[in-house]
């Protein structure tokens, strides 16, 4: 069984939309990740870690057009561009995919989802992705979330969490650290 991690720079209010600014979803506080905080290299480590320990990356179709252009050519992100993409969409064609960033399936729902976690393999990791996020968490499909918490609140812009009225799901904290900056790094395994 494959494990399925969700990161994200989010706000205190849940927020995950536009933090670095631009894209399709901007909103009145896109960018906030640069916006009067402080830059702590030590905060972003488990971004390199995410890259070295995941075996594949999922997508949503926003966030799949909004970093496929950019992304095969930033050379932080390398290890990304080799490994196999899975981009969740309903209206995604085969047509859409971008030819520089390695192989990419395009997945229908989350049922599919669920039957990649079945495979053998390592980690996979979701980026962005705020809808795809809020209806796999919803299905009982993400095991583990990697959040970076910045000390804002947005009012704003998408949220990590749907509204959706569900049993309680129990998290378990394996890491935890707060930064001279503010930014708090979570990181919780989903107890089934």
């Amino acid at each position: 069984m494959r494990t399925l991690i969700y990161t994200a720079f989010v706000s205190l209010d849940g927020v995950v939309d536009s933090p670095g600014g631009g894209g399709a979803e901007t909103h009145r506080s896109a960018g906030w990740t640069f916006k009067d905080i402080e830059f702590v290299a030590d905060a972003y480590e488990i971004k390199g870690r995410e890259q070295e320990e995941a075996t594949a990356m999922m997508l949503g179709r926003a966030s799949y057009e909004a970093f496929s252009p950019v992304w095969p050519g930033v050379a932080e992100f390398a290890d990304y561009k080799v490994m196999p993409k899975y981009v969740v969409s309903t209206t995604l064609g085969e047509a859409d995919l971008v030819d520089n960033w390695g192989e990419t399936t395009i997945l229908r729902s989350p049922d599919e989802v669920a039957k990649l976690k079945e495979t053998d393999g390592g980690p996979i990791i979701i980026h962005g992705s705020a809808t795809l996020c809020r209806n796999l968490s919803d299905a009982g499909l993400i095991d583990r979330y990697h959040l970076l918490v910045f000390p804002v609140l947005l009012g704003a812009g998408k949220r990590m969490f749907s509204a959706t009225d569900k049993s309680l799901q129990k998290l378990k904290v394996i890491e935890s650290e707060t930064y001279r900056n503010g930014i708090q790094k979570l990181v919780y395994d989903v107890v089934r």
